[in-house]
Formats: C-alpha cells, sequence, structure tokens
C-alpha cells in the first residue's frame, strides 16, 4: 500500500488504532473485503494502514456525511460488531478536518 494522494485540504480523515485479540478466524479476509469495500463508497479518497504491536489505519473522506453513510453501510456494521466480539482487544475511532497537508515524492 502506498501513501493515498488526496485532493487539496480541506478533508476528513478517520483515524482507526486498535490491539488485536489473539483471535484471527476470517480477520485477513473481512478486512481486505472492508479495504475494497471503502473505496467504493461515495465520498472516499484513500487510505493507509500499519500494523505492529497497535495497528493504524487512515480513511480519508470528503466530508462528514461520507463517513456517516460508511459507519452505516451494513457490512461494515458486521465487521464492527465481529472486531468488538472477536478481532480487537482495544480500539478508538478519531475523525479529523484536515486543514492543510504537504508532502515530498521522489521521482
Amino acid at each position: 500500500m502506498s501513501i493515498a494522494q488526496t485532493p487539496p485540504a480541506s478533508y476528513y480523515a478517520v483515524i482507526f488504532t486498535s490491539t488485536r485479540s489473539e483471535a484471527d478466524k476470517g480477520y485477513e479476509a473481512m478486512a481486505s473485503a472492508m479495504v475494497n469495500l471503502a473505496a467504493q463508497q461515495p465520498g472516499y479518497l484513500g487510505m493507509e494502514t500499519a500494523r505492529d504491536s497497535i495497528g493504524i489505519t487512515v480513511s480519508y473522506w470528503e466530508n462528514l456525511e461520507a463517513i456517516a453513510a460508511w459507519q452505516r453501510n451494513a457490512a461494515h456494521l458486521v465487521a464492527q460488531q465481529r472486531g468488538r466480539e472477536l478481532w480487537y482487544d482495544s480500539f478508538k475511532t478519531r475523525i479529523c478536518r484536515v486543514e492543510r497537508d504537504y508532502g515530498f515524492q521522489r521521482e
């Protein structure tokens, strides 16, 4: 996965930080399905993810309405429930407005 190519600010970021439980059954398949499904949602701009002892996924969205619609997506609701029941010991979701961004890319 590479750095998401987002539009000029402003837009929104959803930061999902988690610690995993010992349960693995079905996690990778569900995580992959959610990445693919999120990318199909109106207002989706991109995603970045990393996992070591703590997992961090940042998804980018055009507006708060797009985030709310993603949160209510039926398949996403199932994934959220399974996460609480099986896959996560803890998690935190933060929603932020990106006011400015800048970067560097080697050509």
